[in-house]
């Protein structure tokens, strides 16, 4: 399965429709945590620009882990009654099955152990194929949490799930982690996109947010946000570049100038406000 597939509106809706089923074969909130591609809409809904979209269900597992081993072995059997099976020996990775989906969709678990390596595979003990890949800054996700409802049509029936949500604060440094450790045009897109386009009021307001949530531990972050901006140095680094490719696919008509400008001034910004008192 490539790595990068295809970011439409189209397979964000079948993306949408599979985390829905989950819970829906859950029977109630799962402790879990949604971040990723999903969130920036839930985070830009008022915005006219439109975000890419995406084909994966990431959930951040810190709280699932933590309820014990009920809620995990009750997450993977509902992961198997929404038609998702383990993707080869990636007990972290799930995909969907069987004739319901039209785009294949990755349902992916991650978490945030001290107690593991980075990058390791944590195989749950009570489930018979389910766990989590632990990266390191997935944790913020789980440590700045928005209850949302999420309505969708599973077929000819309308569907609402009742879901944790990263606010804004947790998807920045989370994706500000992500970017640093994998480098994919896909998180510094995401980014920018989020930075200029949120609801709480733009680049100022997502800085405050951080600020407010997690201003002590930015010190500890500082590389993150750091590298974020060297990938942001200029119209012609990878951040603008992975920016304007994307926003010209969803919106033709914008100016790469302008766009590129923008991401540019957004991360320098964002970076200034959060690190001002952290030399």
């Amino acid at each position: 399965m490539a790595d990068e597939t295809p970011r439409t509106r189209a397979a964000r809706e079948e993306a949408e429709r599979a985390l829905v089923r989950v819970v829906h074969h859950y029977g109630s909130r799962p402790e879990f945590v949604l971040l990723g591609g999903l969130v920036p809409d839930l985070l830009c809904s008022a915005s006219p620009q439109r975000h890419a979209g995406t084909t994966d269900v990431d959930v951040q597992v810190d709280l699932e882990i933590a309820s014990g081993a009920i809620n995990v072995k009750r997450l993977e059997q509902a992961l198997r009654n929404a038609e998702f099976v383990p993707y080869g020996p990636s007990t972290w990775r799930w995909i969907t099955a069987g004739k319901v989906p039209r785009t294949v969709v990755k349902f992916e678990l991650l978490a945030d152990l001290d107690s593991e390596p980075t990058e390791a595979t944590i195989n749950f003990d009570e489930c018979e194929a389910l766990g989590a890949v632990n990266l390191r800054g997935t944790g913020f996700a789980s440590r700045d949490v928005v209850i949302r409802e999420i309505r969708t049509r599973v077929g000819d029936v309308p569907q609402t799930a009742e879901i944790n949500v990263t606010g804004l604060a947790g998807f920045l440094l989370a994706k500000c982690a992500a970017a640093h450790s994998r480098r994919k045009p896909k998180d510094w897109y995401d980014i920018a996109f989020v930075l200029l386009h949120n609801d709480a009021g733009g680049v100022d307001a997502a800085a405050q947010a951080v600020r407010n949530r997690f201003g002590s531990e930015l010190p500890s972050v500082r590389t993150s946000l750091d590298d974020l901006l060297a990938n942001f140095a200029d119209p012609t680094a990878q951040g603008p570049r992975a920016y304007v490719g994307q926003m010209l696919v969803e919106h033709p008509d914008l100016d790469r100038t302008v766009l590129a400008a923008d991401a540019v001034l957004a991360v320098e910004r964002f970076h200034r406000l959060c690190t001002s008192d952290y030399p």
